[in-house]
């Protein structure tokens, strides 16, 4: 199908797309790595006025550390997040779900910003950041503020990015001595995540002493898995774990589609979370 007409512009600086957002309001869209939106635009499940395309903004890409925190830009492509020293280091979760993501194709020109703004909740990035209790950067007409990811994502495929308002960085607090998993199942190479777990786990003398869950379509957002972690404090061996990960599907509401019931992702949930938890605990 093709797309309909719409208008394009591609600005050299921040300051510039905030004035293109800021004219054309929610009859514009940003275009980043374009490999959710492109396809919105091909089915016409999305028919903008006028695309700002911010490829240009050099100043949007790259990774820096800033005390104990990773700064990582918006543009940054899914293959520079995974190379990245720096992640692999202090975001060990962050470089294996982003291994996951697609292929080679998509992760050289898709970006880590443009899949948080898109806020799909089967994507795998958003789950990923709401465990590392990360921050998204907007920057705006009315300037610059920062959300913690846990606000972000507010419904399905929305944020709370105001129309005028362009995603900049992704803060991510270091977690390089946390253990780290991410599970998912998918029906086929490349396809969306059924359902994904994020797991983060802090050990204490062989205990479990706190534990981060991040789950991937199973509901209209990213969610926490918030009483299954409960339950994962001072947790200790796989019985206990797999207990506490019975809870993992407490809270959620996953639908039910061609590739799997809802009772059938909230198993799954359970499952990958004791897999994934276990994982990041150094017992699976």
């Amino acid at each position: 199908m093709i797309p309909a007409a719409f208008d394009y512009r591609r600005p050299d600086s921040v300051d510039e797309a905030v004035a293109a957002l800021a004219e054309s309001g929610e009859d514009a869209k940003v275009l980043a790595g374009g490999q959710s939106l492109l396809p919105m635009l091909r089915l016409r499940l999305a028919f903008p006025e006028l695309l700002v395309d911010v490829g240009r903004i050099d100043g949007l890409r790259g990774i820096r550390e800033e005390g104990d925190t990773l700064v990582v830009g918006a543009m940054t492509t899914h293959h520079d997040v995974l190379a990245d020293p720096l992640v692999r280091r202090h975001a060990g979760l962050l470089a294996a779900a982003t291994a996951t993501v697609a292929d080679p194709a998509v992760r050289n020109r898709g970006t880590l910003g443009g899949s948080l703004a898109h806020a799909d909740p089967a994507a795998d990035l958003p789950a990923v950041v709401l465990a590392l209790d990360g921050e998204l950067v907007a920057t705006g007409p009315r300037g610059r503020r920062t959300i913690p990811a846990r606000d972000f994502f507010t419904d399905y495929l929305q944020s709370a990015l105001d129309p005028d308002e362009l995603l900049v960085e992704v803060r991510i607090p270091k977690a390089g001595d946390w253990g780290f998993r991410y599970e998912k199942f998918h029906r086929a190479a490349q396809a969306w995540a059924t359902v994904g777990v994020a797991a983060l786990v802090r050990t204490d003398g062989g205990r479990i002493a706190e534990a981060r869950i991040g789950l991937t379509n199973m509901g209209p957002t990213p969610l926490r898995a918030a009483a299954a972690e409960a339950a994962l404090a001072g947790a200790e061996g796989p019985g206990e774990v797999e207990r506490a990960a019975q809870a993992a599907a407490e809270g959620t509401r996953p639908t039910s589609d061609l590739w799997g019931s809802s009772e059938y992702r909230e198993h799954l949930a359970r499952v990958l979370t004791r897999r994934a938890v276990l994982a990041a605990a150094g017992s699976g």
